[in-house]
C-alpha cells in the first residue's frame, strides 16, 4: 500500500508524454529516496519556473523575459523568420547554434477535427510581421508529416502576394521526422541546403 500523496505524484508523472505508469513509479521512488538532494530542490525549481517563465509575445518561445532573449538579441538577423511547430523544435535548432535569425512558433499544426485553426497558430500575426517589418526570408521548418505539410502549404498560400523569399528545409530530413529528435549535423545540412519554395512551385508548373 502507498499513500494518496504518492499515488497523486505517480499519476502526475505518468500524465507526462513518454512516461507510463511503470516509469512514473520508478521516478517517484527515486525522488522519495533522494528527498533532500533531489526532490526538494526540483520542487523549488519547478515552482520558480512556473512563476517566471512565460511565452514570448513576439515568437512564442519560453523565457523569463518578454520579449525573449532571442528576440532581444541585437546580433540576430531580424530579416529572417524560421517557422517551427513547437518550442522543442526551436530549442533543437538553438542547441547547435545552427541558425541566427528569428522564429515564429506555431504551437501545433492545422487540424480542423481538433479545432486548430490558423488563428490559434497566430498565422495572421506572422503575416503582419512580414508586411510591417523588413522580412526578407521565411524558412518553413514544419515536420514532414501530413499535418506539417498541410500547414506549410497554407502559410505559402498566404504569403503568395508578398515579395518575401520562402524556403523550406532540405529533404535530407526523414519523412515524419520531428526536429527535436534529429542530430545537429542533419539539422545543419538541412538548413544549409534549404530550398526556395517559390522556385520549386514554378518548376512544377
Amino acid at each position: 500500500m502507498q499513500s494518496k500523496e504518492v499515488d497523486l505524484l505517480i499519476n502526475l508523472l505518468s500524465s507526462l508524454q513518454g512516461i507510463g505508469p511503470r516509469s512514473a513509479r520508478r521516478i517517484a521512488l527515486q525522488l522519495i529516496a533522494k528527498k533532500n538532494t533531489l526532490m526538494m530542490p526540483l520542487g523549488k525549481m519547478m515552482t520558480d519556473v512556473a512563476k517566471l517563465i512565460e511565452r514570448c509575445k513576439n515568437c512564442g518561445n519560453y523565457d523569463s523575459i518578454n520579449p525573449c532573449s532571442i528576440c532581444n538579441n541585437e546580433k540576430r538577423d531580424k530579416s529572417i523568420i524560421c517557422i517551427v511547430e513547437e518550442v522543442a523544435d526551436l530549442w533543437a535548432l538553438e542547441r547547435g547554434r545552427l541558425y541566427q535569425g528569428l522564429y515564429h512558433v506555431l504551437g501545433g499544426t492545422l487540424d480542423a477535427i481538433r479545432g486548430v485553426s490558423p488563428e490559434k497558430l497566430k498565422i495572421d500575426f506572422l503575416l503582419e510581421k512580414v508586411n510591417e517589418q523588413n522580412i526578407n526570408e521565411i524558412i518553413l521548418a514544419t515536420s514532414l508529416t501530413t499535418a506539417g505539410q498541410t500547414t506549410a502549404h497554407y502559410i505559402v498560400s498566404k504569403l503568395e502576394r508578398t515579395k518575401v523569399k520562402i524556403t523550406r528545409l532540405a529533404r535530407g530530413l526523414p519523412a515524419g521526422g520531428e526536429l527535436d529528435y534529429l542530430d545537429e549535423a542533419t539539422l545543419s545540412q538541412a538548413l544549409y541546403e534549404r530550398i526556395d519554395v517559390n522556385q520549386s512551385i514554378g518548376e512544377k508548373r
